[in-house]
């Protein structure tokens, strides 16, 4: 059954912490490049960062020095870690594959509130 599912979002005063997580069934996961992503109320979905199956990792320039993109292949699983947050990344953050091997169906996401 090809799924996606994330988790660990919640409400953060700016300059906090989150770290999320998406589990993906290895149809998905296995071997493929994954990202996640995000989409802001009244915005297009975005990229937000992406990891290679060996690692190799990329960012938008936006969130580049203060998340980090990991990713545990034996659990098809994949993380993202936030810092630094700030009202701007407020919004439903989804993972799936890289946009260069083509995403599958969206899962529900996982809605993130920076806020005071």
């Amino acid at each position: 059954q090809v799924q996606l599912v994330e988790s660990g979002g919640g409400l953060v005063q700016p300059g906090g912490s989150l770290r999320l997580f998406c589990v993906a069934s290895e149809t998905i996961f296995s071997r493929s490049a994954m990202a996640w992503y995000r989409q802001a109320p009244g915005k297009e979905r975005e990229f937000v960062a992406g990891i290679q199956w060996g690692g190799t990792t990329s960012y938008a320039d936006s969130v580049k020095g203060r998340f980090t993109i990991s990713r545990d292949n034996a659990k098809n699983t994949m993380y993202l870690q936030m810092n630094s947050l700030e009202p701007e990344d407020t919004a439903v953050y989804y993972c799936n594959r890289h946009p260069g091997w083509g995403v599958v169906s969206w899962g529900q996401g996982t809605q993130i509130t920076v806020s005071s």
